[in-house]
């Protein structure tokens, strides 16, 4: 407890010092986010539905988490409607395919360290893998929303007579860093997670053919995959949002150029 204190004071206080008040509301929202998944696992053992209050707790999650570490409104509402149309589709993506891979419960190699306690806790075990799938996605979709946004923001402000299809191209080249920089992190994130696992496995000679049917490697991987399309949909969905606002402020210039035009001097 001692080590985690101290590396929170380390974190807050780097945090203010390189962010500002922009650091500041950020360790803000990463208080919050982390009260708010408290208060999820509270309400799902108290028996209320944990796909609903995933949804819930993940709809206010990418709220706290966008509005506070932007400062422009406008761009942060983009970002906003783009995550949940995005966690919109998750949901109809996960729900099914969580099921047919019946990756819900504990996996074999979980088995030993629990079998001393009771499973029958009152709860779907297949809807908490839902939840669980769910909110792991929300880290990943709601940084490239923020930073596609941003970086597009920055586009239209140096170009005031941007095209819709120079902002559409910006909005892909910076898509395709995000996408590195994430898939990778996502990627390394579970390895780095599960790496002494894996040695373990390795150790008592274990096929690649255990590892793919493995229910904790599955579960693992298909994690990784639902975010790396839930970041793929964010970049485009964002990028799209960001064409539109431009076309519609150059048609809402026009209007006004033509009727300046018609104004001649006495």
């Amino acid at each position: 407890m001692a080590s985690i204190s101290a590396l929170t004071i380390v974190m807050a206080v780097l945090m203010c010092l390189v962010g500002g008040k922009r650091g500041i509301a950020a360790f803000g929202s990463v208080a919050l986010n982390f009260i708010l998944m408290f208060i999820a696992i509270i309400l799902i053992s108290a028996g209320f539905a944990p796909i609903w209050v995933a949804l819930f707790v993940g709809i206010a999650i990418l709220a706290i988490t966008i509005y506070l570490g932007n400062d422009d409104e406008q761009t942060a509402r983009i970002a906003f409607i783009a995550t949940l149309i995005v966690l919109c589709v998750m949901i109809v993506l996960i729900v099914p395919l969580d099921h047919f891979a019946q990756i819900k419960g504990f996996s074999n190699e979980q088995t030993d360290e629990i079998e001393q306690f009771t499973l029958l806790v009152g709860v779907n075990f297949e809807s908490i893998t839902i939840a669980t799938t769910l909110l792991s996605t929300l880290g990943a979709i709601s940084e490239a929303a923020i930073a596609i946004a941003s970086g597009l923001r920055e586009v239209i402000e140096q170009n005031p007579g941007i095209s819709v299809a120079a902002v559409r191209r910006s909005g892909r080249n910076i898509g395709f860093q995000i996408m590195g920089m994430t898939f990778n992190t996502l990627f390394f994130g579970m390895f780095g997670g599960d790496l002494a696992l894996f040695v373990l496995l390795y150790k008592l000679k274990a096929t690649f053919g255990y590892y793919l049917n493995s229910k904790i490697f599955v579960s693992e991987c298909m994690m990784v995959l639902y975010s790396a399309i839930a970041v793929i949909l964010v970049i485009w969905i964002t990028t799209q949002m960001m064409a539109r606002k431009v076309k519609r402020a150059a048609h809402q210039e026009k209007p006004g150029e033509q009727q300046g035009s018609n104004v001649h001097p006495d």
